[in-house]
């Protein structure tokens, strides 16, 4: 006997998909006033929200503590060794190639002069990742609640560690290097959200011309106006270039139309050149060649010794800042390859002494080839010497154009605000670097933990590393608690069917939805 067919249900009347309808709009009005009314309960609680810290059971003033330790440590063995190396490098000049073995002359205080601004950067760094993170602690205990303001605030306030640093020409320089970095961070962000374009910046060399607008009002100004330059960098300059102070003391007498100090002149030229002398005036026109390069007749082989001579010079210097750091930052990676390491360091040393070698070569032979034309001098062509000088960026990396001119555009910044306020132009404002440096840290920051992609990988690595090693990225509120889950389960019930074409896909979605229904 064939089994019975089983008997056909009756279909649901409209009255109960009336009422079914009715049902789940009720459900779904209680579940969104359930929402509304905990979102109003928070608001009036206002629940402190977790530090960053509270998942390694560390305390507030722990955590702040540990980071200021952190940060002086490193920031003052990276200074000390670089200092170490420099030694290094100069015992090695003098073939004194026994005494690298010898701790007495290698790290003694009389000849390794780092003791006291290793602290003062220590400090720097140092207090200033503490007094962040404690900052950042309690703003977040008073006002209960984060948002961008306790980052710009905490940021703020813990820029006063750079009153560590001695000197307000360092301090300024540090405020406009910052600045700058600031201005491009919200460069940056204007341009990712379509509200600000700068002209030309989409052009492949904007960071070479900024470098060389940049060279171009710091070798004006070392030229011209050698006090509106840091000291240590006059010096620097001086020592790598291969013109003696009187013959620019000289130079700018003669632009300015004042009388040359003749005797100082000549008893340069006779130490230089012995018993042979040039022929000198109280009021020239113009400085010649055989008094810029005394005892050398061909302003060619000059030009090619200079840049041989800063190469020499200068390669110690470079390599010291590639190496160090890099092996201070990146310990693990350099004990995982010693050899790699040093081969990609010393790669970069070399890059970057040849361009500055062939900076100074440029810029002497700018100014030789101006007398080879001309009778009389004038103070600008120092100035386009220095941005035709500048050119010499194309040798470096392009990653490392940019980081150049934004380390140069400070000192530049800084001679031109010299010099606008020593024509009274500007007011003089006692302190100002101090509060630029608060209100850059307070933007950078802002920007660090907010909109970290809108900062040079470079800066970012290194803030990170340095000042804020410990600071995470605010994760967004979460939402997955059951009425919310149980309201964005009923919505996706009530969507209509997929289409042929995307049963699977859909299917699969709405069976995960319905299994998260509590019940079914």
């Amino acid at each position: 006997m064939p089994p019975l067919d089983p008997p056909p249900s009756d279909p649901p009347s409209p009255t109960s998909e009336r009422r079914l309808t009715e049902a789940e709009e009720r459900l779904r009005e209680a579940i969104e006033e359930l929402q509304r009314r905990q979102r109003r309960l928070r608001g009036l609680q206002r629940p402190c929200p977790a530090c960053d810290h509270e998942e390694e059971e560390t305390s507030c003033v722990a955590n702040a503590i540990g980071n200021l330790c952190q940060s002086f440590l490193l920031s003052y063995g990276t200074r000390v060794g670089i200092g170490i190396l420099l030694r290094a490098f100069k015992l090695a000049r003098r073939q004194s190639y026994s005494s690298l073995l010898d701790l007495k002359q290698l790290v003694s205080e009389k000849d390794l002069i780092v003791r006291e601004e290793a602290c003062r950067v220590g400090l720097l760094f140092g207090g200033f990742t503490g007094s962040y993170h404690a900052l950042r602690c309690f703003l977040r205990k008073f006002r209960k609640k984060e948002t961008p303001l306790n980052a710009i605030l905490a940021g703020s306030v813990a820029g006063l560690s750079i009153l560590a640093l001695d000197g307000s020409s360092r301090r300024r320089t540090l405020a406009l290097y910052l600045l700058a970095r600031l201005a491009q961070c919200a460069y940056n962000s204007a341009k990712s959200k379509n509200k600000f374009h700068l002209w030309g910046s989409h052009w492949s060399h904007g960071d070479s011309l900024l470098f060389s607008l940049a060279c171009a009002q710091v070798m004006y100004a070392f030229v011209m106006r050698p006090e509106s330059l840091p000291k240590a960098y006059q010096d620097f300059i001086l020592k790598t270039g291969p013109v003696a102070e009187p013959v620019y003391k000289a130079v700018r007498d003669s632009c300015r139309g004042s009388p040359v100090d003749i005797v100082a002149l000549s008893a340069y030229l006779s130490d230089k050149m012995g018993s042979g002398s040039v022929k000198l005036e109280e009021y020239p026109s113009i400085i010649p060649c055989s008094v810029i390069h005394p005892g050398k007749n061909s302003c060619l082989a000059h030009n090619g010794d200079a840049a041989s001579a800063t190469f020499r010079k200068t390669f110690p210097l470079y390599f010291s800042l590639t190496f160090v750091p890099f092996v201070v930052l990146r310990l693990q990676k350099f004990l995982d390859s010693p050899f790699w390491t040093s081969w990609h360091a010393l790669k970069g040393a070399v890059r970057s002494t040849t361009f500055l070698s062939a900076f100074v070569g440029i810029f002497q032979a700018v100014i030789c080839l101006h007398r080879k034309v001309a009778v009389k001098d004038h103070k600008l062509l120092y100035w386009f010497a220095g941005g035709i000088a500048a050119l010499s960026v194309l040798l470096e990396k392009k990653t490392r154009r940019g980081e150049l001119a934004l380390y140069v555009l400070p000192r530049a910044g800084d001679s031109l605000w010299y010099i606008l306020v020593n024509r009274r132009i500007f007011p003089d404002i006692k302190n100002a670097e101090v509060a630029l440096f608060c209100m850059c840290m307070g933007g950078i920051m802002y920007y660090l933990e907010h909109e970290p992609d809108t900062m040079a990988p470079f800066l970012r690595g290194l803030i990170r590393r340095f000042l804020a090693s410990r600071i995470s990225n605010p994760s967004p509120p979460s939402n997955s608690n059951p009425s919310y889950s149980y309201l964005q389960n009923l919505t996706a019930v009530k969507e209509p069917k997929p289409q042929e074409g995307d049963e699977t896909e859909a299917s699969t979605s709405e069976k995960y939805n319905l299994e998260s229904i509590p019940g079914l």
